[in-house]
């Protein structure tokens, strides 16, 4: 079976995980899932956290190859972590987010702020993360254990190196919020900037997953995520 390391996306820890690696260690997976560095709330040195030190985190949590599961902001982490060790990785799985190009601004509006804290309900849909299939318990508990994402990961740019290694890592797209073939006509046409980097893929080394839901799979549809992680892991 398959070894995972789960990454959850801004303002979560890994407690976001907990009903879909009770899944997958059903099924026989071996996971870990992750509080990246600056998100764990009783921290006192939280935020002065940066990509490189959430992207280290990840790396030093993969000791061999891992198939690595980014959710949202995670994504930003997770490729850096692609970048710096590729052989650690035997793919990687993308949820409701891509790898990400250089420079890329998770914030660009941040400001002089020193973190980024989860904003109320009405704005975190206009910024077009989908809440569908949460209740009003799923949300009260989002809300209760959110942690707001430092400034050296919200509003810092990704900085990748000059090799293509990381290109060569298997990648898989599990589309939620935007089907996959929104996701693919964008990253063809060039037309959306966070999708620049899936087109430097080559073809047979990356696949998508339609998963129709909101932005927070492991919440709305924790089984079915599961379920395709699985059986992608386990290729």
């Amino acid at each position: 079976m398959a070894k995972m390391v789960l990454a959850p996306g801004f303002w979560l820890g890994a407690w976001a995980w907990d009903e879909v690696a009770g899944e997958l260690r059903r099924r026989g997976d071996e996971v870990v899932a992750l509080t990246l560095p600056g998100l764990d709330a009783g921290d006192p040195g939280r935020l002065d956290t940066t990509l490189v030190d959430q992207a280290h985190a990840i790396v030093a949590a993969a000791p061999e190859p891992v198939v690595l599961v980014a959710h949202s902001g995670a994504a930003l982490p997770a490729y850096l972590a692609t970048d710096l060790a590729p052989e650690r990785f035997s793919r990687v799985i993308y949820v409701d987010t891509a790898p990400l190009p250089d420079g890329f601004v998770a914030i660009p509006a941040l400001g002089d702020a020193p973190e980024f804290p989860l904003a109320d309900w009405s704005q975190v849909e206009a910024d077009g993360n989908s809440l569908e299939g949460l209740d009003e318990a799923a949300l009260a508990r989002f809300r209760e254990r959110a942690v707001p994402v430092p400034a050296g990961v919200a509003g810092a740019p990704l900085k990748l190196s000059d090799s293509d290694a990381r290109l060569s890592v298997p990648t898989t797209l599990v589309c939620t919020s935007w089907p996959s073939e929104v996701v693919r006509q964008g990253a063809q046409a060039g037309q959306v900037p966070i999708f620049a980097e899936v087109a430097r893929f080559d073809t047979e080394l990356l696949d998508y997953v339609d998963l129709p839901t909101g932005h927070w799979p492991m919440w709305s549809k924790p089984v079915e995520l599961a379920e395709i992680l699985h059986e992608v892991a386990n290729r």
